[in-house]
């Protein structure tokens, strides 16, 4: 395996993160979070990420892995 395939396999790896403790700044550290569906969009869903301790959203993250939706009309 060369040095450009090596790379592209490595992406391919990471290419869906998910984060499971982010920095609370209300809490003043690193808090789990859950993670809550907000939008379901052309391009994907949207998702929050939310303190587990205060409720405080920390973050959001679309998937575009899910934007796959079909329109009903």
């Amino acid at each position: 395996m060369n040095f450009s395939s090596r790379t592209i396999t490595q992406k391919a790896g990471f290419d869906q993160f998910e984060a499971t403790a982010l920095y609370c700044p209300k809490c003043k550290k690193a808090v789990p979070v859950r993670k809550h569906l907000l939008l379901i969009l052309p391009e994907g869903d949207k998702y929050d990420y939310v303190c587990v301790y205060c409720g405080t959203s920390l973050g959001n993250k679309i998937d575009k892995t899910s934007g796959q939706n079909a329109i009903l009309v």
